[in-house]
């Protein structure tokens, strides 16, 4: 068992897996699934599921419905930001307004912060 697991939520995990937002099921398929490197949907790591993770260059990508955007939500992501990153993680955090309306600048940062590690993958 590694370090972030937290078996209570491998469950939820599971069933976002099968229950992606159209989003979510946008950039899986139309960018993540087909790079040259591991992506991983919906992984747990302590208290949070990260919406989807690059395990080699150690990125989360996040993205945010409008439930993000209230006091709270801005509060509650901040903390989880600052979670990834004490653990050395770098975070990636879209809109689902980005993802509907700049899906390739989307895709196009996420490449320009894997590029650096798809050599080693191959």
């Amino acid at each position: 068992m590694n370090k972030y697991s937290n078996p209570r939520l491998t469950e939820n995990a599971q069933s976002l897996r099968r229950n992606m937002t159209k989003e979510e099921k946008h950039l899986w398929y139309d960018c993540l699934k087909n790079l040259p490197i591991t992506v991983k949907r919906q992984k747990v790591f302590g208290k949070y599921i990260a919406d989807f993770y690059i395990p080699k260059a150690k990125i989360v990508i996040e993205l945010d419905g409008s439930q993000h955007y209230s006091q709270e939500g801005e509060k509650a992501d901040a903390a989880r930001d600052d979670y990834f990153v004490k653990n050395g993680f770098i975070v990636l955090r879209d809109t689902n307004l980005q993802i509907q309306q700049e899906f390739k600048n989307v895709c196009e940062d996420i490449w320009y912060h894997i590029d650096p590690f798809i050599d080693n993958e191959m």
